[in-house]
Formats: structure tokens, sequence, C-alpha cells
């Protein structure tokens, strides 16, 4: 916990922040916000996922990222709903590395392939620049960079570009890496994914995908930890009752061991 002595240097920096970003013309108070429909996360975003702004997202292991993947492309189904188009930027090696799309697939995940555009480029920095062209534009309602590695190509500098240009465009802005990268970037949130035990339907079969989101940096508030599901014929999330192979798990240091919040 912050000592009294150390909480006014923090208050002059987040306001020194903050009038940073009314200089520019934008504030916190301005951005559109999708709420989730879980009120525990929503409550700790500050009302929903910012809408014009860029968020990370990577696996907590690496044989999680299809699970982070999933993740990102269930938040693009949720916000072209409405008819709007997302757009997923791959590069070669990434692509190589974990796979294209399957078209009856996402049909079946709620993200129709007539909603989806998908566009390849040999490298990163490429990926980045038709990234930002997109986001600066009102075309597509979701971009979704996936970079190989780390994706050390999206540094500081990278990031505040990308953020600008969803601030123009007014695009959901989410940049997938095959691996958390340990550095400063201008992401408004970044979240860490992993698979979570599901609930079995009511026939015994296969339940809703769920996730392991651990919400570790995040511009308007607290981070937490969340197991959510997704509803592929609604299109929505819902809270995930947390069971006792989940806790077990949790406290044996399998999974990030910090407490577990429930969703809804």
């Amino acid at each position: 916990m912050a000592s009294a002595a150390s909480r006014g240097p923090l208050r002059h920096l987040r306001q020194a922040l903050a009038t940073l970003d009314n200089d520019k013309g934008f504030s916190l108070a301005e951005e559109e916000l999708r709420p989730l429909g879980l009120p525990a996360v929503d409550a700790v975003l500050g009302g929903g996922l910012a809408c014009a702004a860029l968020h990370e997202l990577a696996p907590a292991a690496p044989a999680q990222f299809g699970t982070a993947a999933g993740f990102a492309l269930a938040l693009a189904a949720l916000h072209t709903a409405g008819g709007r188009s997302a757009l997923l930027i791959q590069t070669d090696f990434a692509a190589l590395e974990a796979g294209a799309p399957y078209g009856p697939g996402l049909d079946c995940f709620g993200l129709p392939m007539e909603r989806l555009i998908v566009l390849r480029v040999p490298r990163p920095v490429d990926a980045l620049w038709a990234c930002e062209e997109a986001l600066k534009s009102r075309g597509v309602a979701v971009v979704i960079a996936e970079l190989p590695e780390a994706g050390e190509a999206a540094d500081f500098t990278a990031t505040r570009r990308l953020t600008l240009a969803a601030r123009a465009g007014g695009g959901l802005g989410l940049l997938l890496r095959h691996r958390p990268l340990p550095i400063a970037t201008a992401a408004t949130t970044r979240w860490q994914v992993a698979a979570a035990p599901s609930a079995p339907d009511r026939f015994g079969g296969l339940g809703r995908t769920a996730f392991d989101l651990s919400l570790n940096r995040n511009r308007r508030g607290r981070c937490g930890r969340f197991i959510v599901c997704w509803d592929h014929h609604e299109c929505l999330f819902l809270p995930q009752t947390l069971s006792v192979g989940v806790a077990a798990a949790a406290d044996h240091g399998s999974i990030d061991p910090r407490p577990l919040a429930r969703a809804g």
C-alpha cells in the first residue's frame, strides 16, 4: 500500500498524464465504452471496454494462444453484432505458427466470415502500418493485429501511434501477441488469457467456451482476474460459476495465483 508521502507524487503524475490527453483534445471521460455484460469486469473498466482505443491480448502460456485468439474474436463478434466488419491482420510467420481462421468454426462461434476481412502481410512492421491505417478509417469496427513471438515491433512508440489512430477513427484496436511483451506500451488495457473449465450443457455435452482472464494493466482503474464464458448463440459474455477444480488449481499454483472474482 502506498504511503502518505508517496501518494502525493502519484497524484501529480496522474494529473499530468490526464493533462497531456486533454491537451490533445481527448480525455478518459469522453471515451465511448461498450459494456461486456459482466458487472465485475465492467466495474473495473469504468463502465465497459473503451472502443476508440488499443487493447493488448496475449496467452498466459504458449499453449494458450488459441484461447487468446478466441477471446479476441469474441470481442470482435460482440462489436460487429450490428453488421459492421472486423479486420484481422496476420504476418505470414504468425499464420504458419498459429494457423489461419477456419470459416465454419467462426460461423459457429458467432463471427460470420462475411463480417471478417483477413489480410496477410510479410513483416510485423507491415502489420502495424496496416493496423494504423485501418484504425484511422471508419470502414471497420474492429482491427485485430496478430504479431508472432512477443511482437517487439509494437513498442511504446508504435502502440502510441495505434492508440491515436483508434481515437481518430473510433474503432476498437486489438493487438494480439503470441507471448507477452514485458515492456511498457500505450495500450489502454493489457490482458493475459487462458482456458478455463466450462460447465457441461444440459445434455452433458460440451459447454460454452470459458476464459480465464487476467487484466494486468488498466488505464481506467483496477486490475483483476475473472472467469467468464462466451455464449456463441446469443453473442454475449456470461459469468462462469467457479468450480472446486479451478479453485484447487489456483491453490497449487498451476494458474495465475491472484484471487478469482465472480464476473457477474
